[in-house]
């Protein structure tokens, strides 16, 4: 997951900064690395999770090197890259909010509203920007909690939901066996590009008030971590929590993993009653690592030990433009109007090619931030925000 991140700003110092000599704190007027890294690692992961459906393989059926590629993807990334970046949306959220008021904030969601509906009937059906800018709305709520009212009320609502992702999946283990639902698109061979934007646009309704409805609680929760976030400095600051980002790593990690290896297990078995239980394992397990990752890389840039990782940072200022660009490479290559090579590949290759496609991503976006200082889409995001020519929005801490 919004894919847009916080406001653009010039480069800092840190990103050129050695690495040896102490930890300093973000100076005034700087960007902070971290949450930077984190959304562009994210947006990595989340490619590899999505070349599935843009592929169009079936999980259970994997095999071989394929199937080991599919369960190294579900315990590292599948439900940890999305939580990870829902967070960060509501970290980036909070901050507009608190610099900019509710006004800005609502007009903002407003704009990905548009730029989501477009990108679900144009480019591909597995947009979660609308989903974001709807449910984003309830962050307005959050202006008078303080930060244990939030988590406490994550926890609350996260719960609750995986508590009925359970009991759905339970309702069925005494039923008759079902299959598996694909969740993956029914691409006619021979389809025009024409053909398929008419029945995504036929679908976008039913399938954005379905999908809000359905993970309004879970996304909320994870929002409502990130404004905890924002409010205590966790990412702008990492040295200041070193203790909670040292328990973040180990207990994220200790849970989340193995929470992964059932969840690679559960994606073996062609049942519907292995893809209900597989909803809750995915996501309580992703969150768990996502907060894993967070800790270890939160811990890693309080010491300025990110090294090579920092090379993410550029990925994660043009993330709304990487996240479409994506979309639109792997469509145009998978595709029935394009490449015409949907449900020809298997994991192994599938992930082999969205790897290149999201390190490709990383010196591109340098360059684009060297050379124009933004990412066209949130160039565009800006000026629809504020009008031509717009203002520059203030340089996040």
């Amino acid at each position: 997951m919004t894919l847009p991140g916080p406001p653009e700003a010039a480069p800092i110092p840190e990103a050129s900064a050695p690495e040896a000599g102490p930890p300093r704190p973000v100076a005034p007027g700087e960007r902070a690395l971290l949450p930077d890294v984190l959304r562009g690692l994210a947006l990595l992961g989340i490619l590899i999770v999505n070349v599935q459906d843009f592929a169009g393989f079936r999980e259970w059926t994997q095999t071989g090197v394929d199937r080991g590629v599919q369960v190294l993807t579900d315990i590292f990334f599948n439900g940890r890259s999305i939580s990870l970046f829902a967070m960060l949306f509501g970290w980036g959220a909070a901050g507009m909010l608190a610099r900019q008021g509710a006004v800005t904030l609502v007009r903002r969601l407003g704009v990905l509203l548009l730029l989501g509906t477009a990108h679900f009937v144009l480019v591909w059906h597995g947009d979660i920007i609308a989903n974001y800018a709807l449910l984003a709305l309830a962050l307005l709520l959050t202006v008078r909690l303080a930060v244990g009212e939030l988590v406490l009320l994550a926890g609350a609502m996260g719960g609750w939901w995986l508590l009925l992702g359970l009991l759905a999946g339970l309702g069925t283990v005494t039923g008759v066996p079902a299959p598996r639902p694909t969740g993956i698109p029914d691409l006619t061979p021979g389809m025009t590009y024409l053909e398929v934007v008419i029945e995504r646009a036929a679908e976008f309704r039913a399938d954005l008030s379905g999908g809000t409805l359905y993970n309004a609680l879970w996304l909320i929760a994870l929002f409502f971590l990130g404004v905890a976030a924002q409010r205590t400095g966790l990412l702008t600051r990492p040295q200041a929590h070193l203790p909670l980002l040292r328990r973040l790593a180990f207990w994220g990690l200790a849970v989340g993993l193995p929470l992964g290896v059932l969840l690679a297990w559960l994606n073996t078995q062609g049942t519907r009653t292995a893809f209900l239980f597989s909803i809750p394992v995915r996501m309580g397990g992703g969150l768990a690592t996502a907060l894993g990752y967070v800790g270890v890389l939160g811990l890693l840039a309080a010491r300025q030990r990110l090294g090579p990782l920092r090379a993410f940072a550029a990925s994660g200022r043009v993330a709304m433009s990487n996240y479409i660009a994506q979309s639109l490479i792997m469509t145009t290559f998978f595709y029935p109007y394009g490449g015409v090579q949907y449900g020809r590949w298997g994991a192994a290759s599938a992930v082999g090619l969205a790897l290149l496609v999201g390190l490709v991503q990383l010196p591109v976006s340098a360059w684009v931030l060297e050379r124009f200082g933004s990412g066209p889409l949130e160039r565009l995001t800006r000026a629809l925000v504020y009008g031509p020519g717009g203002r520059r929005e203030p340089r996040a801490p």
